[in-house]
């Protein structure tokens, strides 16, 4: 092997004539270039000039582009599909950061019930591909759809404020995945999070594929594990009763079978830790075989789903095995030019999965093929573009990119449904105030307040869990608020701290909610017992509870260096009751004998 030189000493004097040297090479090259000297003065004013207009343009500039990638190769796309966004103004961030440090006021539980009606207005429809014909070409096409959402955006601007609208993508690329997949789908499936599923579900998308498109039109409430059976039942209902023509299905890619050891811990922090391999989750893919099959009926032979179900349904063995990878079908050469839509083609069931980053759609269909097929993020923008994928020869499902649509839900409020990346966020705190003024943070935290007063702000808890947590900046060795609020934030994203909304008056008919019956049917789904749901509502109530719960463990420095921040949760290191104890259901299908 050769050896590498040795450094030789490089003198401050002698950098400044290196410097120096190379000024003046580039001199002589802009004087070859100008053959006067006025036309050097001219390009000398023009660049002045150039610089002041695009400084003026920066500060006018109000989108920030997300993900964005430096260009390795001249050729490639790397940010076509790159998330782009609405920037806060300076001023929009100090008030928010003075609301951060005031005091806490916590909300009646009653509160959490939300009517999204009025983060929809009429006036936000979501961009539409405007008409065209096989006689323009793809040159006309791109002109004609840039200039309609160029047009599309100002009329938005006009009609609200920067402060009233929340966080909705601008991206036409993305927006053209979407186009083309309700093109190519003959069933949308809109897919929430049962966490905030009235926030994330836009009524203009559903009256389009409905009524100008005339398809049929299925909502999954994703992430039923996270609630409890009986604020599912009364989402369901409420959705029902908003949009008749809407087909509803529950659903979740986690049920009890795909989980190990216990799903919460002492303070009421949930845990959730995976099997090794991914098992297909049965009872939600049955049930959304069932509405397939009344939509369809016998133009399509759905056999074949069925039987792949039935198989997986008189499977016994649930033991751990080595995670299966499957090949990703997607196109690759994306085209998202028009589409003449044929119902069934070739008698094959086309199914569109579109929604809001983070709400699941990829580990929904590893949970109906049975393994990992999709790639899985819990970044937004991780999926770029429309994926095809066969589920059976005669199903076929198309993944479309999260995307964000315009609506009047605060910032704060999109952080925590998982819309804006939070490794992105200039300003985390005022989000952590919203989650504490609806959640007991130090007591499930089981933190202590920093300078031990007795009134708690959201400063004082990002300071108070990164304390806990061994958070230290570099420079100055102070509390790392940012990093403590930044864990929170996952936290609450991968359903550990959960807050979920209800439909409205469900406090009023709790009691009927509790014993309606489609509860058993949810409980099915989930994959648990009846004791577990109980549970999960105890939980979800927290005020109600008065257990105090005390923990003074601080981590030392060399446990957090081996932690990664994305999955930090000491609650389950510090749980040795039941951590390691596996919760096996022996016959998941028993629930249906009751």
């Amino acid at each position: 092997m050769p050896q590498g030189r040795k450094k030789i000493p490089f003198s401050g004097k002698a950098k400044k004539e290196q410097l120096k040297l190379k000024k003046q090479r580039k001199g002589r090259i802009l004087q070859k270039t100008s053959p006067t000297s006025l036309n050097y003065f001219l390009i000398l004013v023009s660049n002045m000039s150039f610089m002041q207009e695009s400084e003026e343009n920066e500060t006018f500039d109000r989108t920030r582009k997300i993900n964005y990638q430096s260009k390795m190769n001249p050729g490639a796309k790397t940010n076509k599909y790159a998330l782009i966004f609405h920037k806060e103004t300076a001023e929009e961030l100090r008030k928010r950061k003075e609301m951060a440090r005031q005091s806490l006021m916590p909300v009646e539980e009653k509160q959490l019930e939300i009517d999204a009606n009025g983060y929809f207005p009429r006036e936000l429809d979501f961009p539409k591909r405007p008409k065209w014909s096989y006689e323009l070409s793809k040159q006309q096409l791109d002109s004609k759809e840039n200039r309609y959402f160029t047009e599309y955006l100002n009329e938005i601007e006009k009609k609200m404020t920067s402060t009233e609208l929340g966080f909705f993508e601008l991206n036409l690329e993305t927006w053209r995945q979407l186009w083309r997949v309700i093109e190519m789908s003959d069933i949308v499936l809109y897919i929430v999070d049962i966490r905030f599923s009235s926030l994330m579900f836009p009524p203009s998308l559903y009256e389009y594929v409905t009524k100008d498109l005339k398809k049929e039109f299925i909502l999954v409430l994703n992430k039923i594990d996270l609630a409890p059976a009986s604020l599912v039942v009364a989402w369901k209902s409420y959705f029902e009763e908003m949009y008749p023509s809407v087909h509803i299905v529950m659903f979740t890619s986690l049920p009890g079978y795909n989980l190990i050891g216990s799903q919460s811990d002492k303070a009421g922090l949930q845990v959730r830790r995976r099997r090794g391999r991914i098992h297909m989750a049965v009872e939600g893919a049955k049930t959304l075989l069932e509405v397939c099959k009344s939509i369809v009926g016998s133009e399509v032979d759905l056999s074949s789903w069925e039987q792949k179900i039935q198989e997986e349904m008189e499977t016994e063995s649930r033991e751990d095995e080595k995670v299966e990878v499957g090949e990703v079908v997607e196109q690759k050469t994306v085209d998202t030019s028009f589409f003449q839509h044929e119902r069934f083609k070739n008698g094959v069931l086309t199914i569109g999965c579109i929604g809001y980053p983070n709400v699941g759609k990829s580990s929904l269909m590893n949970a109906l093929k049975g393994k990992k097929i999709v790639s899985v993020s819990k970044t937004p923008g991780h999926t770029k573009h429309f994926q095809t994928i066969f589920l059976t020869p005669k199903v076929r499902l198309c993944d479309c990119p999260g995307l964000v649509f315009p609506s009047k839900v605060p910032k704060t409020l999109q952080v925590l449904m998982g819309s804006f990346p939070i490794a992105q966020l200039r300003e985390p705190y005022t989000t952590i105030k919203f989650l504490a003024e609806r959640l007991d943070l130090p007591k499930l935290l089981r933190i202590h307040h920093p300078d031990n007063d007795n009134t708690w702000s959201a400063m004082d808890i990002c300071d108070g869990w990164a304390k806990k947590r061994g958070f230290i900046t570099a420079k100055a060795a102070r509390l790392d608020s940012y990093r403590g609020a930044n864990s929170l934030l996952r936290m609450s994203l991968d359903g550990k701290i959960c807050m979920c909304f209800k439909p409205p008056k469900y406090h009023s008919r709790s009691d009927f909610w509790s014993e309606h019956p489609e509860v058993q049917k949810v409980i099915w789904i989930q994959g648990k017992s009846k004791e577990d749901n109980t549970l999960k509502k105890e939980i979800v109530d927290l005020y109600d509870s008065s257990e105090e719960v005390s923990d003074t463990e601080v981590p030392t420095k060399t446990q957090v260096d081996q932690t990664k921040t994305s999955s930090d949760d000491e609650d389950e290191s510090s749980d040795d009751e039941s951590a390691d104890e596996l919760q096996l259901i022996t016959n998941k299908f028993a629930l249906l004998h009751d």
